[in-house]
């Protein structure tokens, strides 16, 4: 496999000719335009080597350097300094805050290749640990849950999946509720009030470190570990930090078999970055008009986000008894989407869940419900499976 070399330049002209140079070499190419998104793509991508500007807008070299030496995913990948700045002083603080070699730019590309070649050559190999490490981090199959509104059962939907999910497949599943300052998961599932997530959110990208993130799960009687929002309502603000959102669902997928994302409602930014990281996406809805249609028009958003729709199912779920419900083979003509299944309106056993403070799939094992519930379940299951 190609070694990946990471170039971290805010000059376009730098980025491709570099890159084209580097790729002619054989190496495989990660380029990022600032040293914010330079941070998230090595966290993201770990790559062998780093090529990085000193002099950059929002965060220069020597900062991006510092945090990258900070984190332990990040610590040892080897960094070379390439930039236009010539004083002995500045290729000395280069040194001190981390970086393994500087070059100054202009340079002879046989001279960058030389260096590149000694950099890598002198990197640690990835021991059995860091490998296994690697492998789990692309192991986890993610199920995004969201719907047009709130209101329509998303979390329901995805706490009692996530223990479907958990009773059939018997291994690790995670359920995060990614909805600060809307939480409601906690409540319902008797757990205090919950600060994690918005702490996760509040940091930098590259802060958002699997240890960190595993350090943040709680595990509920049920045997699935949870990452609830927290209900403080100035925390909402923190749904537009999107590039964490993104690094915490890469680093949830490394941490369990399935994660279960209960995205809340609408497409913010941070759910249309999410959603492309999915393997499975469920949209919640009920049979009105006014959902009906509103959901057609979220499918069609989804699809611009390059989501294929075979991998959305749509779950009617029809909570209260009541003529001006829709029948699911109409909900399906008008969506112009197959219905997956339809929830079975049964009140009396979500009131009995909500206070045994646990998901009705664990209320009432052999319900109804439960049984639709597993269909699901079972669907995703088979899903993993195969891919």
């Amino acid at each position: 496999m190609a070694e990946r070399i990471l170039i971290v330049d805010d000059d376009v002209d730098t980025l491709r000719l570099v890159g084209l140079m580097l790729q002619r070499q054989g190496y495989q190419v990660i380029a990022a335009s600032n040293g914010s998104q330079g941070l998230t793509k090595a966290f993201e991508e770990r790559p062998n080597l780093i090529l990085l500007d000193v002099m950059m807008p929002d965060m220069d070299g020597y900062e991006v350097t510092r945090r990258l030496r900070k984190n332990p995913a990040t610590a040892s990948i080897p960094i070379l300094m390439f930039t236009a700045k010539t004083q002995l002083d500045d290729k000395v603080a280069g040194f001190e805050v981390g970086a393994d070699d500087y070059l100054t730019k202009p340079t002879h590309p046989t001279e960058l290749q030389a260096h590149v070649k000694s950099l890598l050559a002198r990197a640690t190999p990835k021991g059995p640990e860091d490998m296994e490490t690697v492998s789990k981090e692309k192991h986890g199959y993610v199920i995004g849950i969201l719907s047009v509104r709130g209101g329509l059962g998303v979390t329901t939907v995805a706490s009692n999946l996530a223990a479907g999910l958990f009773n059939r497949s018997k291994s690790d599943v995670i359920l995060a509720e990614l909805t600060p300052g809307q939480g409601s998961l906690a409540m319902e599932l008797g757990m205090p009030s919950q600060t994690a997530l918005s702490d996760i959110l509040k940091g930098t990208a590259i802060e958002v470190t699997r240890e960190k993130v595993q350090s943040s799960l709680v595990t509920h009687p049920m045997g699935v570990r949870i990452l609830a929002a927290s209900d403080r309502p100035l925390d909402m603000d923190l749904m537009a930090r999107a590039d964490n959102m993104e690094a915490l669902v890469l680093r949830l997928a490394s941490l369990a078999r399935f994660v279960v994302l209960d995205l809340g409602s609408g497409l913010p930014s941070s759910v249309q970055k999410i959603l492309p990281l999915c393997s499975d996406r469920i949209i919640v809805l009920e049979g009105t008009p006014s959902s009906i249609q509103q959901t057609k028009l979220l499918l069609n958003e989804i699809t611009t986000l390059k989501v294929d729709p075979k991998t959305i199912s749509v779950v009617l779920n029809n909570r209260l008894r009541s003529d001006a419900q829709i029948p699911w083979a109409q909900v399906q003509e008008k969506l112009g989407h197959s219905i997956f299944t339809t929830l079975t309106p049964m009140p009396e056993l979500f009131q009995q869940a909500s206070r045994l403070r646990t998901p009705a799939i664990v209320a009432q094992p052999e319900n109804m419900v439960t049984q639709q519930f597993l269909k699901i379940a079972d669907a995703i299951i088979e899903r993993e499976k195969a891919r």
